[in-house]
């Protein structure tokens, strides 16, 4: 097997070679802009690292790892229009850059394109690998509007917001996983398993962007610090603040999360101080923590060589230790 940065490389080497430049230019350039704004290419690392987890060669699963890559950056290009964002990767964001028709439009394109590159299997992985992706596809559009319902309703609960981040965060980076298994051809169990493992990953990895969101190191975290608290996003910070603080407290906090300001600068620190003084802080740790012992108890039931869990838990403890 490989390190990470050398999935990304042989992924990024595969990208460079796909020809997407088509007629028309204002369809085919934005996504060729989206995908060329780079990034950590997490989710095809995961599909190539589990084609290999499970004996396969990488260069297998290179398909299915850029249909997950397009998939993903296509949920960027539409996200970016519903939230109004200017930047993505500190670039300018597609619908800002041509147009929101443009932007609707290539997104839309690019959702199909990914399930193009499902075309290069055999019948039976093809069948399997789009049952998965149609699915997973599903879900991620359901999770994303029970966020946008999230930002009006004042009755959130624990249970459903873990729900939303499952359904908009956490499947796709199981799927990713599942795809790699898949192309491997691997027993049905394992690759359920290596989903699984990579459901509670994505949760964990879901939390602690929230709590990077607040107190992540404004050098080093990539986006503005207190950008969730800016927007009244009620995370899992917010929803355990409201739990574990006084009426006063819990009052204060919601009437925070009312405030649209110019200057966000007291609301953020005021916000800071009632989830560490509650105890939700220290409470999100412990469910980052738990979700990902969640995820490596599934690689002990894993048919793959000690070395192997070895390298996947190691992956998934990096990803934990992460400050971006």
């Amino acid at each position: 097997m490989h390190d990470i940065s050398q999935y990304q490389d042989f992924f990024n080497s595969y990208l460079k070679n796909q020809s997407i430049s088509k007629e028309p230019k204002n369809l085919y350039e934005p996504m060729e802009y989206i995908l060329g704004l780079g990034g950590k290419r997490m989710r095809p690392v995961l599909t190539l690292m589990a084609a290999e987890v499970f004996d396969a060669d990488y260069k297998k699963a290179l398909p299915a790892a850029m249909a997950v890559e397009v998939f993903h950056n296509f949920s960027l290009v539409h996200d970016d229009i519903m939230d109004d964002a200017p930047l993505r990767r500190g670039k300018v964001t597609v619908h800002e850059k041509w147009n929101i028709n443009t932007g609707i439009l290539s997104g839309d394109a690019m959702l199909i394109l990914a399930y193009q590159y499902f075309e290069q299997y055999e019948p039976a992985v093809f069948r399997n690998l789009a049952k998965l992706f149609s699915k997973t596809a599903l879900e991620v559009c359901e999770g994303q509007q029970w966020d946008v319902d999230f930002e009006e309703r004042i009755d959130v609960t624990i249970p459903e917001y873990l729900k939303m981040i499952e359904y908009k965060t956490a499947v796709l980076v199981a799927a990713a996983m599942k795809m790699g298994a898949i192309v491997a051809e691997t027993s049905e169990k394992d690759a359920d398993l290596i989903y699984d493992f990579g459901l509670n990953l994505g949760l964990a990895f879901q939390l602690q962007d929230d709590y990077l969101d607040a107190f992540g190191d404004p050098e080093t975290f990539g986006k503005q610090v207190g950008g969730d608290i800016i927007e009244n996003k009620k995370t899992y910070l917010y929803l355990k603040s409201l739990e574990f603080s006084t009426a006063d407290k819990a009052l204060q906090l919601q009437n925070l999360f009312h405030l649209q300001l110019d200057d966000n600068s007291a609301k953020i620190e005021t916000a800071k101080a009632i989830f560490n003084e509650s105890g939700a802080s220290k409470a999100t740790q412990e469910a980052i923590e738990m979700f990902t012992l969640k995820a490596f108890e599934t690689l002990e039931k894993m048919a793959i060589s000690e070395d192997k869990k070895k390298i996947l838990k190691t992956f998934g403890e990096n990803l934990m230790g992460r400050t971006v």
